[in-house]
């Protein structure tokens, strides 16, 4: 397949439930390496859209594609490529580190010298060797949360989707995982990840607010901040978000 720049394509997509409409007519890309940041309150559409582009749900209407494989047809592919962390945690309480990130790389298809060399690295980088052997449920909820985004690019993927990742833990944790994603974003690695927290939106390269299912405004935070005339994000929101702009 012809290598393209942008590692995510979404045109017109929209989700209905019934008579409620979730996503409403979205279009916008991002680039490799890019981390693109979806700021909303709860019931904006950030999860419905997260859900559509890895394939766990059928959009109503429009189009997106991942690596250029279409969300529509070629999910099986689209998996291939996408790590995933949802918005509940999503690893298995009652196994250890070292299981889970086993049972993962497994369901990935990796290869065990691969996988086990993976296993080591993260373990290191986490300075999780003295809990490698404990079950994820007796982890601080820090360090579990790091462990899932770790757990989540086992595979290398090329697109990464994380549904409000740092949701419950304290300002520095979330700060070491911002860290962590930097550094996969560094190895050319798209970034799609939720937020609602105001201090999270200054670290994407690029954001998108959302508010009823719509886009109202894509950008960088500092442009954002120079073109609605405000000081801190907080303020871009509000103002947005209430069609003061």
């Amino acid at each position: 397949m012809q290598e393209k720049e942008n590692n995510i394509v979404v045109e017109n997509l929209c989700r209905n439930f019934r008579d409620f409409i979730a996503v409403d007519d979205i279009s916008f890309d991002v680039k490799k390496g890019e981390i693109f940041g979806f700021l909303g309150a709860n019931g904006a559409g950030k999860t419905t859209t997260i859900r559509m582009l890895c394939g766990l749900l059928k959009p109503t209407s429009g189009y997106a594609e991942i690596m250029g494989y279409n969300v529509l047809t070629q999910g099986k592919e689209i998996r291939k490529h996408i790590g995933y962390m949802s918005q509940k945690f999503s690893l298995y309480e009652d196994l250890t580190v070292i299981e889970n990130m086993e049972l993962f790389g497994i369901i990935y298809g990796m290869d065990k010298k691969i996988l086990r060399r993976r296993i080591l690295n993260i373990i290191s980088r986490l300075k999780m060797r003295d809990f490698a052997h404990r079950k994820v449920v007796h982890l601080p909820l820090g360090q579990r949360q790091k462990l899932a985004f770790s757990t989540a690019i086992l595979h290398a993927p090329q697109v990464v989707f994380l549904d409000e990742p740092t949701s419950g833990v304290d300002p520095l944790v979330r700060r070491e995982f911002w860290n962590m994603i930097y550094e996969v974003a560094l190895e050319n690695v798209t970034i799609l990840v939720t937020t609602h927290y105001m201090d999270e939106a200054e670290y994407c390269n690029r954001l998108c607010i959302m508010s009823n299912g719509k886009i109202k405004i894509i950008g960088n935070p500092t442009q954002l901040k120079k073109d609605t005339h405000s000081d801190t994000m907080d303020m871009v929101f509000q103002k947005v978000v209430n069609n003061k702009i």
